[in-house]
């Protein structure tokens, strides 16, 4: 079976140290991690980029809550994809939903075309959508790259039914990268029964904010 990925979603700079030490494909950086991650500090970020050469994917999430933003928060970040696409960023992880929960296209195909030609992610916004299979078209259509969805559960081991249903739909167009919940006790299971090709964990094992070393390494393992 071809070798799947690893992304590991980083709060801070050490654990994008470790993540990248430890064999880590892809870094997602972000802030606020009880919030479930939004727009990190761009000085911050910028040193990041200068310490670590793995893929580095930046979150554009403005606040935590829901993920319909003002005309305000909109314009925000587009000027933050703007900004970090200066210190050479490998790509962007967003989403924005309309009031009723379906995606926002015009939204977001107008961020994917300011990305590029960097590549864009989808995230767990993905997971309050109830017509999976329609959204999932409708991302294709708006020029994602990926969807980071634990199933459209709390995580990817209930999810795992629609994960498979999601991948064999996407039929290699777009990828389906399961994250939420994920660690290296389950992801062999999970690879064996959805075949994904990329998976993402904050691979933090404890009520801290720092990546495993151990557990990077053991999901590693599994791939």
């Amino acid at each position: 079976m071809k070798k799947s990925k690893l992304e590991i979603a980083c709060f801070n700079l050490e654990s994008a140290i470790v993540a990248q030490a430890n064999g880590a494909d892809r870094i997602e950086f972000c802030a606020n991690i009880n919030e479930g991650g939004t727009t990190p500090d761009f000085e911050l970020a910028k040193t990041v980029r200068d310490t670590v050469t793995v893929d580095l994917n930046v979150m554009i999430r403005p606040r935590s809550g829901n993920f319909v933003y003002s005309d305000v928060e909109f314009e925000q970040m587009k000027s933050e994809i703007v900004a970090f696409k200066k210190l050479k960023v490998d790509g962007f992880v967003f989403g924005i939903l309309k009031e009723d929960s379906n995606i926002n296209e015009l939204q977001n195909a107008a961020l994917v075309a300011l990305a590029n030609p960097l590549p864009c992610t989808f995230h767990r916004a993905f997971d309050g959508i109830k017509n999976k299979l329609e959204a999932l078209e409708s991302l294709i259509e708006c020029g994602f790259k990926t969807i980071l969805t634990s199933g459209t559960v709390t995580n990817v081991v209930h999810g795992i039914n629609v994960l498979s249903d999601l991948i064999e739909k996407a039929n290699d167009r777009i990828v389906i990268m399961p994250g939420g919940g994920l660690r290296s006790t389950n992801i062999g299971w999970l690879k064996d029964k959805t075949k994904a090709i990329f998976y993402h964990s904050s691979a933090i094992i404890d009520s801290g904010e720092i990546a495993n070393p151990e557990e990077i390494k053991a999901l590693k393992a599994h791939l």
